[in-house]
């Protein structure tokens, strides 16, 4: 597929079914774009989309299918969006870094990979009540072992959450909201080499998982 430069195009790129519950556009809405005038679509439409398959039917599809809805916060970004995201200091990394990342249709080396930010809509009643992000965070750990990383944030607990073709790639969990159980304002709740990485976390979703 050609980069859309029509609005019949873009509908045609829109239209692409990812996996049986997500299409291509809800995945492009931007903030920096719409604000900035700046189009956000992909220079490379085919990677885009192989990218955002395996990040939706290996990531996103089985979170949803056992835990429900999820809203899409920030997904796809150009390399044009992101450099301006970096630019003017909207949270966005430098193009190089976001690489198979926000920005799919650029490979990261010789992979790819895709990220989005998105919301578990049945754990914000939990995580309002309880503030504990880390019930959501160990459960898609246990459960769905193709995330690459995820990154959460304090507001409904929304995350980043990665999908990569490396296998090798760091698989980590990382936090800008307070761990409650710890304390801690920010940090990594788990990584390859920490000693909690390994073995059921069960205790830490229980609660969550039967209140669903």
């Amino acid at each position: 597929m050609k980069k859309p430069e029509t609005v019949k195009g873009l509908e045609e790129l829109g239209r692409v079914q990812l996996s049986k519950s997500f299409f291509m556009r809800e995945f492009l809405y931007s903030e920096i774009s719409q604000i900035e005038g700046i189009p956000n679509i992909p220079d490379d439409p085919d990677l885009a989309i192989e990218a955002g398959k395996n990040l939706c039917e290996r990531v996103l599809e089985p979170i949803q299918d056992a835990l429900g809805r999820i809203s899409i916060r920030s997904a796809y970004r150009s390399c044009a969006i992101n450099q301006r995201g970096n630019e003017k200091g909207f949270s966005c990394a430098k193009n190089e870094d976001n690489y198979a990342g926000h920005i799919w249709d650029r490979r990261d080396g010789e992979y790819m990979g895709a990220t989005a930010c998105v919301i578990v809509t049945s754990f914000i009643p939990y995580y309002d009540r309880t503030q504990d992000w880390t019930a959501l965070a160990w459960w898609i750990h246990d459960h769905v072992k193709a995330y690459a990383n995820m990154t959460f944030f304090p507001k409904y607990a929304a995350f980043n959450i990665t999908w990569h073709e490396n296998p090798d790639y760091p698989k980590y969990i990382y936090s800008y909201a307070e761990n409650p159980h710890t304390g801690k304002s920010s940090g990594y709740l788990t990584k390859k080499n920490m000693d909690n990485f390994s073995g059921s976390h069960q205790q830490f979703y229980q609660e969550f998982i039967q209140q669903l």
